[in-house]
C-alpha cells in the first residue's frame, strides 16, 4: 500500500500540492514570462520575427508548456479522488472540465507548430502570404485561450464548492476559488465577446483573488495537508 491509496492522507495532499505548484511555476513561465519576451511592443501575441530570432527561448517555453500539462493530468486525477467521497458526481464534473481545459491547451500547440513551420519551411507560403497565415494561426491560438478559460471557470466553481463542503480545508480558500474563478469568465468575455472598458478592473481583481486562492490552496496542501476524517464531522454544515 502506498500513500496514493489513501486520498485523505497528508502525504496524498502533499503530492497534490507538488503537482499544483509545478503547474503554477511552469504555467507562469510558459504562459506569461517567456511569451512576454517574444512579444513586440504594442502587440498582444508573440511576434514571428522575435520567435525566429529567439528559437531557444521559444523552445524552453514549449518545454514548460509540456511540463505544465503533464502536471495538470496528475493534479486532475489527484483532486478527483481527494473529493470523490464529498460528492462523486461533482468531483467527476470538476475533473472532466479541467481535463477538457488541458485538451484545449494541447490542441493550441498545433497552431504554434504551424507558426514554426512558416519559419522552418519558408516554401510553405510565399513572402506575401506568410504574414497573413501567421496572423490567422496566432488568432486561433488566442481564441484557444478564451476556450480553456471557460472550462477552467467551470472547474473552479465546482472545486471551490468541494473544498468548502469537504470540511478538510479552510472555507476561505473555497470561496476564493469560486468567486475569483469568475475572473476567467470575465477575461474571456472581455477579450473575445464584449471589450467593455469597465470590465477590466473587476476582471483584474477577480483574477488576483483566484491566483492567491490557488497558491494558498497549493501551499496548504503542501504544508498542512488535510484534516483527518475524524476531524471533519460537524464542519460541513458550517462550511456551506
Amino acid at each position: 500500500m502506498t500513500f496514493l491509496d489513501d486520498p485523505h492522507s497528508t502525504a496524498y495532499a502533499r503530492a497534490t500540492g507538488v503537482a499544483y505548484l509545478t503547474i503554477a511555476v511552469a504555467g507562469g513561465l510558459a504562459i506569461l514570462a517567456i511569451p512576454a519576451q517574444l512579444t513586440a511592443p504594442g502587440e498582444a501575441l508573440p511576434s514571428l520575427d522575435l520567435i525566429a530570432a529567439n528559437r531557444g527561448l521559444h523552445a524552453v517555453g514549449l518545454g514548460f508548456d509540456a511540463l505544465m500539462m503533464v502536471a495538470e493530468v496528475f493534479a486532475t486525477a489527484l483532486l478527483f479522488f481527494m473529493f470523490r467521497a464529498t460528492n462523486p458526481t461533482l468531483s467527476l464534473a470538476a475533473a472532466l472540465s479541467r481535463f477538457a481545459m488541458v485538451a484545449v491547451m494541447a490542441a493550441m500547440l498545433f497552431f504554434q507548430a504551424g507558426r514554426l513551420a512558416l519559419i522552418e519551411v519558408p516554401s510553405l507560403a510565399s513572402a506575401d502570404a506568410a504574414p497573413a497565415i501567421d496572423a490567422v494561426l496566432a488568432r486561433m491560438h488566442f481564441a484557444g485561450v478564451g476556450i480553456w478559460q471557460l472550462f477552467f471557470w467551470v472547474h473552479l466553481m465546482i472545486l471551490g464548492w468541494l473544498v468548502r463542503a469537504s470540511g478538510r480545508f479552510p472555507v476561505l480558500i473555497g470561496w476564493g476559488l469560486t468567486i475569483g474563478g469568475f475572473g476567467y469568465l470575465a477575461d474571456t468575455v472581455l477579450n473575445h465577446l464584449w471589450p467593455a472598458p469597465w470590465l477590466e478592473l473587476p476582471t483584474m481583481v477577480l483574477l488576483g483573488i483566484v491566483t492567491l486562492s490557488e497558491i494558498g490552496f497549493a501551499l496548504w496542501l503542501l504544508i498542512m495537508g488535510q484534516r483527518a476524517a475524524s476531524d471533519v464531522t460537524g464542519r460541513r454544515a458550517a462550511a456551506l
